[in-house]
């Protein structure tokens, strides 16, 4: 354990962040319990990391022990008495599992689920032997911090409980649950007090496209081969040949067998990341060992194939610190040095990054300036949609920086080609918080003749003038993809009005404009402030 734990040390220390860190370490500079993506649990950990440590060993620090505490519990849950005799066979396999090795340094917010998903997994067990006061108690903190972690956590609770449905007359489990709820109620108010924007976004506004079987369901079963690599067939094998010998193994069928089919379903409407899977690693890994216990040909051909496994994460992994041992170009290079160069340019002033909610908390992170994600109707909502890092960089001098601009007064190419253009504004201002809001029954008929009113709210403490906005209206297709973008003529409903008032409503009517698309599944609409591209003002309205 120690081995691992300071390989993942130097590790942690020696990387870049990659995106997904910097975005969650931006996250942690403001703790709420909640944000627009995830739950708080990434958050809290980088913010933990943040006391004991600086850079990236700051961020990564609580990743490197949590990935040891999940080796340690899935240790104690295996009971065969021979398992201290094939130590480095445990090794191996926990090791050559691909993801649960990345994140044994990366701070993900897969990360707490593993390792809250060990440690549920472990409380289950006990609690299952014996159910007391005690036991319900920490089983039911450790499901609030599962849900903490990821939203996706319901499944492993979910499949558990399916696997022994004995527990809904069991007041013991009665208590754990009210004890999860009652640790969850923080997360349930923020949801409530930001319009439940996480739930509406993962439900609901999230592009999709057509369906693809190579892309969605074939892509689905290669994921599950890389999460394990060499060792996948004995891995699966060892999973078919497990029999429910004893409720808790019940549970870990159950938990595998059930993640792997809701994803099956899944990728028939949507791409299934590899991580959303990922979770399947933990009880693998407790019904892989015991049967290789117990099971000669199965434990050889797992240590060989986990060695080759093993020595090819450790080459990628020397790979992300010395960018030519690595086989491609990844966010983990480069990326002090498009920082520098970007700073050597712009000096100490905010940066303002088009659609990039990437670029901004990598800029942030490395060069130690306000940053703002100015997202347009091309792109999508996301933390900086909803915080206030929108009030760093109003009315100061900023560089714009986009690729997709043509010039500017500086470009900077990163190391996989992107070219970017900055340009200065002395003076920025922008109203991405203002929202747009339909007084309409949906679904709406595309009826070019029919006045829709809409109302817009002015959040800001300061009234803003009509002159400096425009609006604009979206069509995307029954993907949610955006196809058109048009302007709109929006009147206010009464004449006299010259600003959107603070803190106020205020009402406007429009006609839709014409589509240059055919059969648009949705429409937006957006607000241009000052000149700049369309923002994400409205939700999506559904056409019939």
């Amino acid at each position: 354990m120690s081995a691992v734990f300071a390989i993942n040390l130097l590790q942690s220390y020696f990387t870049e962040l990659i995106f997904d860190e910097a975005y969650y370490w931006h996250y942690a500079q403001k703790m709420a319990w909640g944000y627009f993506d995830h739950p708080p649990m990434v958050a809290f950990l980088i913010r933990l990391s943040s006391y004991f440590f600086d850079g990236e060993l700051g961020v990564r620090f609580m990743s490197c022990l949590l990935s040891v505490g999940t080796l340690v519990l899935l240790w104690l849950m295996i009971d065969n008495p021979k398992k201290r005799d094939y130590v480095p066979h445990f090794f191996i396999l926990t090791f050559s599992m691909t993801l649960l090795n990345a994140y044994g340094f990366f701070t993900l917010p897969d990360t707490p689920l593993l390792f809250f998903t060990a440690l549920f997994l472990w409380i289950y067990k006990k609690f299952i032997a014996n159910a007391t006061v005690l036991s319900a108690i920490f089983l039911g903190i450790v499901m609030a911090a599962l849900m903490y972690s990821k939203y996706h956590a319901v499944l492993v609770i979910f499949f558990v409980l399916l696997s022994n449905l004995a527990l809904l007359k069991n007041k013991y489990a009665w208590l754990a649950v009210i004890i999860a709820l009652l640790c969850y109620i923080p997360h349930f108010l923020w949801l409530y007090e930001n319009d439940f924007v996480s739930i509406k976004y993962h439900l609901f506004e999230r592009p999709n496209g057509a369906y693809d079987f190579n892309k969605y369901t074939l892509g689905f079963f290669v994921n599950l081969v890389a999460i394990f690599g060499f060792t996948f067939p004995w891995i699966y094998k060892a999973l078919y040949k497990t029999k429910s010998s004893s409720l808790f193994t019940k549970a870990l069928l159950y938990l595998t067998y059930g993640v792997i089919l809701f994803f099956f379903i899944s990728s028939f409407n949507r791409r299934v990341q590899t991580q959303w899977i990922i979770v399947i690693s933990i009880p693998l890994a407790i019904i892989v060992f015991n049967y290789m216990l117990e099971n000669t040909n199965t434990r050889k051909w797992i240590y060989r194939m986990g060695i080759i496994n093993c020595v090819v994460l450790l080459f990628l992994r020397i790979g992300l610190i010395y960018e030519p041992l690595f086989p491609i170009f990844y966010e983990t290079h480069g990326n002090k040095q498009w920082t520098e160069e970007i700073r050597a340019e712009a000096g100490d002033i905010p940066i303002v990054f088009e659609n990039s909610y990437r670029n901004a908390p990598m800029y942030a992170f490395y060069s130690g300036n306000p940053t703002y994600s100015l997202n347009n109707i091309y792109y999508r909502r996301n933390q900086y949609s909803i915080d206030s890092s929108e009030y760093q960089v109003q009315h100061k001098k900023i560089m714009y920086v986009s690729k997709s601009a043509k010039s500017g007064d500086a470009s900077f190419t990163r190391m996989n080609g992107t070219v970017y253009h900055g340009k200065f504004i002395e003076n920025f201002e922008s109203f991405r918080k203002l929202r747009c809001f339909l007084t309409e029954e949906e679904p709406l008929s595309l009826d070019l003749k029919k006045v829709i009113n809409f109302k817009v709210f002015n959040p800001y403490g300061t009234d803003i003038p009509l002159e400096k906005i425009k609006f604009g209206l979206a069509y995307l297709n029954d993907h949610k993809q955006v196809k058109d973008v048009l302007s709109v003529d929006a009147i206010p409903t009464n004449e006299n009005i010259l600003t959107l008032k603070s803190n106020d409503t205020t009402n406007f009517t429009f006609t839709l404009p014409k589509p240059n698309m055919k059969n648009p599944g949705y429409f937006r609409i957006g607000i241009s402030e000052n000149g700049l591209n369309y923002g994400l003002n409205g939700e999506n309205i559904k056409l019939k």
